[in-house]
């Protein structure tokens, strides 16, 4: 028998990934993934900015480069964090990852050891808590309500656990819940963290992507203790598939992070972060942003009302402000684990609820996403899973 690392125990299979691999059938109606919608992916202006680049810097772009990543992308992210976040900071002060993923793992590598106590909001996205599982902490949970994690709560849980190495929150339009913290809460949990001088993890893959309401400042903006590890991404607002996202943090955070990226990966990819960049210059890419958003919004508005015309009232779910998930509270006596297969069988896919709590439980909850199914599927796919969940509140 091969003897495994003891880490390996708590590391499990994603229950999105595995649903990813059945919605490849053309027949599912997929709610499952937190995909972008393809055909908004703007393959035409990628193509001539990557020919421009072969044509322009072609050798440089196939060698090796820096680890922390090519330098005038880490410029532009420092502009566009400026005039979207009202961050202040520097190229210095950036690493590039392959996507945000990169760097939860990279981040987690950094502070935790085996029983370390990771604070969390329960729910939390999923990618994370397996990212965090990997170095075998503990996992405490703040609950939360329409406004997102409790501050009181987490006050609680500071003044009364020791060892705990860092929180993870998501503020905008969190996955899986879509909820946003309103202002008041922002600036309570940085007079929280304050006081305490607990890092954390803000990861904003999803804060440009508002379609109603005001936007909210970034917890990294109002950081003046150099506390808030910031990760952003250009998964959701250009191209997934480039895997490329940054972490924002200061100068004794990104010189540690360099050295594990160094020890992991050598660095990113150079030709990705290349071709980002000069679509960024030949292109405007908030005007690519703006068409992203108007198809969000429209799907959300489009799913949010189908279900309330379709599912029963003891269904319970977000409506949210922006991002790409909806949140489904069932009666307990429901395990949308069950549902899920019965859902599948009707050819529409979901996520599980319970996947998205670090320790587990809540089994009546799922996750539901708008973002890459056209009109006439979104309708028929409420439809069909309003029925699965009728069959089984009966």
């Amino acid at each position: 028998m091969v003897n495994f690392a003891d880490r390996m125990d708590g590391m499990k299979v994603s229950d999105i990934r595995e649903l990813l691999k059945l919605t490849t059938r053309p027949e599912i109606i997929s709610f499952a993934g937190g995909l972008p919608a393809p055909e908004l992916f703007p393959v035409e202006d990628i193509k001539a900015a990557t020919d421009a680049v072969m044509d322009e810097q072609g050798r440089a772009a196939l060698q090796y480069g820096p680890t922390e990543g090519y330098l005038p992308l880490r410029k532009k992210i420092v502009e566009r964090m400026e005039a979207k976040n009202a961050i202040h900071t520097t190229p210095d002060n950036i690493i590039l990852t392959a996507g945000s993923q990169q760097g939860l793992d990279y981040v987690a590598k950094l502070f935790i050891n085996p029983g370390d106590v990771i604070i969390m909001e329960s729910p939390s996205y999923l990618g994370a808590i397996n990212a965090f599982n990997a170095y075998q902490p503990k996992f405490v949970e703040i609950p939360t309500d329409e406004n997102g994690m409790i501050m009181e709560e987490l006050d609680k849980v500071l003044a009364t656990t020791e060892n705990v190495k860092f929180i993870y929150v998501i503020p905008d339009f969190q996955n899986p819940s879509g909820r946003t913290w309103p202002l008041e809460r922002r600036k309570k949990f940085m007079e929280i963290i304050n006081k305490y001088g607990i890092p954390t993890i803000e990861d904003n893959p999803y804060g440009e992507l508002r379609f109603k309401g005001e936007y909210q400042p970034a917890l990294k903006s109002m950081d003046t203790e150099g506390l808030i590890i910031y990760m952003g991404t250009f998964s959701k607002i250009m191209a997934p598939g480039y895997r490329i996202g940054w972490t924002c943090a200061n100068e004794e955070i990104i010189e540690k992070l360099n050295l594990i990226a160094q020890a992991a990966a050598l660095q990113t990819s150079t030709i990705a972060p290349m071709i980002i960049a000069k679509y960024m210059d030949m292109f405007d890419l908030d005007k690519h942003v703006d068409k992203i958003r108007e198809t969000y919004k429209h799907r959300c508005e489009l799913m949010i009302n189908t279900m309330r015309e379709t599912f029963p009232p003891e269904a319970k779910f977000t409506d949210p402000d922006g991002g790409l998930f909806t949140w489904v509270e069932l009666p307990d006596y429901v395990n949308t684990r069950d549902l899920a297969a019965i859902a599948l069988e009707n050819n529409v896919a979901f996520v599980p609820g319970s996947g998205f709590f670090p320790n587990g439980g809540n089994n009546c909850c799922m996750r539901l996403n708008y973002s890459c199914m056209p009109d006439e599927r979104i309708v028929e796919g409420v439809h069909r899973l309003a029925e699965v969940i009728k069959a089984a509140l009966k």
